[in-house]
């Protein structure tokens, strides 16, 4: 019998499974399987089954992995070990898909546009203030008495011009009521754009079904939409401009800080 290989074989299986280093992770932590539920949003009888390497529940290796890295990072692990790991264990990293499809099928379509007829009407009631205010201006200015010098019985145009100019619409106020009006009222609709520079991101439908989690690099958006709720987390939360339902968000957090936020139907001050 041989020592040497038998000291070998004892240390490569005493490497713990997946499933049992996260366990042993949560619980060095002083964690329940109900924090990391909570902080993570991933429900407890899927972390449940993860902790025992049963991976049956996860819908596919694509989300196992996800939950993986999600539930490592909950724990303070090092999630790239655990993944490559589980690849090893599982037949390799699977192939990668387009995630184009997916956007485009929940990409909002936006409504026809209709006739802006407060624009309009504003138009029209600063036409006819204006030349209401002209004819009376013009009219008295016949009737009253003759100047001595001729020069100064022109009338001044200038009235009126600051009439129509305080009178016409904001530019600002009509593009933002636009943005909203674009957006259906019966759904929650979510646009991310990394702004100020590359951030983590997971998004799930108020189903708990996870629809985009990974690395939303600088420049680059991404829109969401769901019939009642839409769950974030942001882990770069500054560096994100955040359109909710047509408005947009300001003041997430600083760089580099970590937001969970949820967003339902109608103002997203309410959310």
């Amino acid at each position: 019998m041989s020592i040497g290989n038998s000291s070998e074989s004892e240390s490569e299986g005493d490497r713990p499974s997946v499933g049992r280093s996260l366990q042993q992770a949560r619980i060095s932590a002083g964690l329940t399987v109900e924090d990391v539920s909570s902080s993570t949003r991933v429900r407890i009888p899927i972390i449940h089954t993860i902790e025992q390497d049963d991976f049956t529940r996860c819908g596919g290796r694509v989300y196992a992995r996800g939950h993986i890295r999600t539930l490592a990072r909950a724990v303070g692990l090092d999630p790239l070990p655990l993944v490559a790991q589980y690849d090893a264990e599982h037949g390799g990293r699977p192939a990668p898909t387009p995630a184009a499809p997916l956007f485009d099928a929940e990409r909002i379509r936006p409504e026809p546009r209709r006739p802006n007829w407060t624009a309009a009407m504003v138009a029209a009631i600063v036409a006819v203030v204006g030349f209401v205010g002209f004819t009376l201006f013009s009219g008295g200015s016949k009737s009253g008495p003759v100047s001595a010098d001729p020069a100064t019985s022109k009338p001044s145009a200038a009235p009126s011009k600051a009439k129509a100019g305080k009178a016409s619409s904001d530019p600002k106020a009509e593009a933002s009521a636009s943005a909203i009006a674009g957006v259906p009222a019966n759904k929650v609709t979510v646009k991310l754009t990394a702004d100020n520079g590359q951030t983590w991101i997971s998004a799930k439908d108020h189903n708990g079904k996870l629809l985009e989690e990974g690395v939303l690099k600088q420049g680059a958006s991404k829109t969401f939409t769901d019939s009642k709720r839409i769950d974030l987390v942001l882990g770069n939360a500054g560096a994100v401009q955040l359109f909710v339902n047509g408005k947009e968000v300001k003041n997430l957090a600083d760089d580099g800080r970590v937001q969970r936020l949820s967003y339902t139907r109608g103002d997203p001050s309410a959310g």
